[in-house]
């Protein structure tokens, strides 16, 4: 059949199941918005701005495990994706960016509203694109998706010029793709399972550490068999946070530089540690010489570009890790039980528990805590924007299943929150979607409101407001003296009367008395969102705390 190449788009995007794109229109890409006005099979959403509509088709990626897709005009509209594709990439979340480009006669003549897109997203995307032929237009788009989804995911962008959108072709889509340069390795090596399978049957204290790889890999079934087969504790990554039960006897919580104390000194002790879908990023290593010294390492990873660099690996294995633990399952027997390893695991977690002290003021870990005891029994997605909320989020919610759990990870980008939490209500309808958030970094996206508003989307915005940017304060005053330097934000504007001026539902909570009410109100509203500003204790900090430059067992635990 005949097309024009706006029409092909969204025939290909159809067929690849896509039944959301997040955008917004500019001059370039009208004509694909003119297709959308007479072509209805796939749902446009109007954000109010492009770099919200990226973190929307993340959050919607992360909540659904399905691919993401956003759309921006050429230019700035192209430029303001980038903070998004830039933390789905970091994160390995699949999403296509489609972005319009100037007419091909255009390019390389500095044209209006001309930008380099494949050049200043290739080091931020997975592949980048650029269309030069509208013939072409099918492949390229089963072949973005097919990247986006498999082996490691992450973000492609197809920059598409004008004339293309409009030129005709007779369309035929691809029923398989071909990338002789692509072929991701799946199946670990039968020689490395082995030798993984001898080395936890003969480890006495053994640790799994696992990352956002588990749940990219739904390998979280898998793991926990593992782990109970075999007797070994379980450490996440801020990643990898729903990827086993946080209820689970065997769960050590988080590690790293604000993880749990029990979980860092078990690493520290460990003799085995068994990397699963992680990166051993800096955030989770500290002083990488002394990480995990006495530990022999086993690394999974999809990636074998991460395997090996950042930490020295004795047991590499490159593979999808629901295969590669699938495999260690059929070689490992049942283990006894460690019994001094677990009693000293039991004991450090007596010694060092997560707590916090209630002193007249709202303290964000009770808050944390009333939102996840108010919320039991229901299909609940937490969100969080990036600093503390993120951290007293990732301690004190205990999450119990994947894709619950929704935060930028390896860019730290704040003013994710908002958007994201859009995409994932989106994503999944029935679910109670709530977003953390700091004062400062809800500003940083706070027009999304409008989407939400607009589409009538419940989306619960919990904000832990202490007049600072709380996380560089804490720095500035554990590590410089209390310089606080530009952080104090207590000449913010009143986020209750932004909030309701957007038609949001909002109120402000100032006493700890009043937090479990507001919560209630909060879930009781269903028809639009809702923004709690809970007026919190200003100079609360996370801890434990791991300074820069320590090792992780060198913590500032109170």
């Amino acid at each position: 059949m005949e097309l024009t190449g706006a029409q092909a788009l969204l025939e290909s995007l159809h067929r690849e199941g896509v039944e959301i794109i997040f955008g917004y229109p500019g001059g370039v890409v009208l004509p694909l918005y003119d297709a959308m006005y007479a072509d209805k099979r796939i749902k446009h959403i109007l954000v109010r701005h492009e770099q919200g509509a990226a973190h929307a088709a993340d959050g919607y990626a992360r909540a659904t495990g399905k691919v993401g897709v956003c759309l921006a005009t050429s230019g700035p509209g192209a430029t303001n994706l980038t903070t998004g594709i830039a933390n789905a990439h970091m994160d390995s979340i699949p999403l296509i960016a489609i972005t319009g480009q100037v007419a091909t006669p255009l390019l390389g003549r500095d044209s209006f509203q001309e930008a380099d897109v494949t050049g200043i997203t290739m080091p931020i995307s997975k592949h980048s694109y650029l269309i030069k032929k509208t013939e072409d237009l099918p492949r390229i788009v089963k072949e973005a998706f097919h990247i986006a989804r498999t082996g490691r995911p992450g973000p492609v962008v197809i920059d598409i010029p004008k004339d293309i959108f409009v030129n005709k072709i007779d369309y035929k889509y691809p029923d398989k793709v071909n990338i002789p340069s692509y072929r991701p390795s799946t199946e670990g090596h039968p020689k490395q399972i082995n030798l993984a399978a001898k080395a936890i049957q003969a480890a006495k204290k053994p640790v799994l550490y696992i990352g956002g790889g588990v749940i990219s890999a739904n390998a979280s079934k898998e793991l926990m068999e593992l782990a109970e087969k075999c007797n070994i504790p379980v450490t996440v990554t801020l990643m990898g946070i729903g990827g086993f039960p946080a209820s689970h006897e065997l769960s050590l919580g988080m590690l790293g530089m604000h993880g749990t104390a029990y979980a860092n000194y078990a690493v520290t002790e460990c003799d085995l540690l068994i990397g699963v879908g992680v990166r051993f990023d800096d955030r989770v290593t500290g002083h990488i010489a002394r990480f995990a010294p006495n530990a022999r390492i086993i690394h999974a990873d999809i990636d074998p570009a991460e395997v090996g660099k950042n930490v020295r690996v004795d047991i590499p294995i490159v593979g999808d890790v629901k295969k590669v633990l699938q495999a260690l399952l059929a070689k490992v027997g049942p283990k006894e039980k460690h019994e001094q390893w677990n009693e000293q695991i039991a004991e450090w977690k007596k010694k060092y528990p997560l707590a916090y002290k209630m002193d007249g003021e709202i303290k964000p870990q009770y808050v944390i805590e009333q939102t996840r005891e108010l919320a039991k029994g229901r299909d609940t997605i937490i969100v969080t924007e990036v600093g503390q909320n993120q951290m007293w989020a990732a301690l004190f919610y205990r999450f119990d299943k994947p894709r619950t759990w929704l935060s930028s990870g390896g860019l730290g980008t704040m003013g994710f929150g908002l958007p994201a939490a859009n995409g994932a209500q989106f994503g999944r309808p029935e679910a109670l979607v709530i977003d953390f958030a700091g004062d400062g970094s809800i500003q940083m996206n706070i027009q999304e409101l409008t989407t939400a508003v607009n589409n009538r989307l419940p989306v619960k915005i919990f904000v832990l407001n202490n007049c600072f940017l709380g996380m560089v304060r804490q720095w500035q005053e554990l590590i410089y003296d209390r310089h606080y330097s530009h952080t104090n934000l207590c000449n913010n504007p009143d986020l209750v009367k932004i909030a309701e001026a957007y038609g949001a539902a909002a109120w402000r909570v100032t006493k700890p008395e009043e937090v479990r009410a507001a919560i209630e109100k909060a879930y009781a509203i269903n028809d639009r969102p809702v923004l709690v500003d809970f007026v919190i204790a200003k100079e609360e900090n996370v801890f434990p705390f791991v300074p820069p430059g320590q090792a992780i067992n060198e913590m500032i635990i109170d």
